[in-house]
């Protein structure tokens, strides 16, 4: 092994998804109606948008998938919006994520040993890639790893909705994953807190650790034989590995 995989949400920054959730459709509702937008329409866009990028084919990026299926859901499934109005609501959606996203980071918990352990990992000579579910742009991914103290040179790929084209839970995100980095399964190590959509990465022999803490298991599936353990154990797990220097 040596790549280490990291999930964001959750697990390089410790949160309550469904309070960032709530605090995250909050802010950009007010925004959206502070600028005199339709807030609720736009915000089921969204989701509309998320949902398609779940079940991306693979055929285009999660970018344009989003796009495509915000579009549509807005023009009443009319296809595509007039081009000067995309562009109007993208530079406010760009000015939420610079003025306004930061302040759902009083809802996240990060902590000094998560950067403690990305040092001891770069130290040993471990190639890290974040590993985050790619359906946020990569502006909002960037603001997210600065509020848990680290910085995205520590990491040598990251996934954003530009540059995937799958997303978590399906097992395609891992293999082209895979792909871009020049890996094997057996070179990587999968380390996230969700059950569902992070350890799913096992089913194509990418060994895992599940962060404890905030953990998602919404299908309550079993985690007996999955190595576990909070950031503490972690960073005692990974001081036990051979350095590749």
């Amino acid at each position: 092994m040596n790549t280490v995989l990291f999930d964001l949400d959750g697990t390089l920054l410790p949160m309550d998804m469904k309070e960032f959730t709530d605090t995250y459709i909050l802010l950009l509702k007010n925004r959206l109606e502070t600028a005199g937008y339709d807030a609720k329409k736009i915000i089921a866009a969204l989701w509309v948008g998320e949902k398609a990028v779940v079940q991306n084919d693979g055929l285009i990026t999660n970018e344009e998938c989003f796009w495509k299926a915000f579009e549509n859901f807005m023009t009443d499934g009319n296809g595509k919006m007039e081009s000067k109005v995309k562009r109007k609501l993208e530079k406010e959606i760009i000015k939420f994520y610079k003025d306004d996203f930061a302040v759902a980071r009083y809802v996240t918990h990060p902590i000094d040993t998560v950067a403690e352990c990305i040092d001891i990992l770069k130290e040993k000579g471990y190639q890290l890639v974040v590993a985050t579910n790619p359906v946020f742009p990569e502006i909002a991914v960037y603001e997210r790893l600065g509020w848990a103290g680290l910085n995205p040179e520590d990491f040598s790929y990251i996934t954003t909705y530009e540059n995937s084209c799958f997303a978590k839970p399906n097992i395609e995100y891992y293999k082209f994953l895979l792909k871009m980095l020049d890996k094997d399964s057996e070179d990587c190590l999968m380390v996230g807190n969700d059950v569902h959509e992070d350890m799913v990465a096992r089913n194509i022999g990418i060994d895992v650790f599940l962060i404890e803490g905030y953990v998602e298991n919404q299908f309550n599936e079993d985690t007996f034989d999955i190595k576990k353990g909070n950031w503490n154990l972690f960073k005692e797990y990974i001081s036990n590995l051979p350095n590749l220097n």
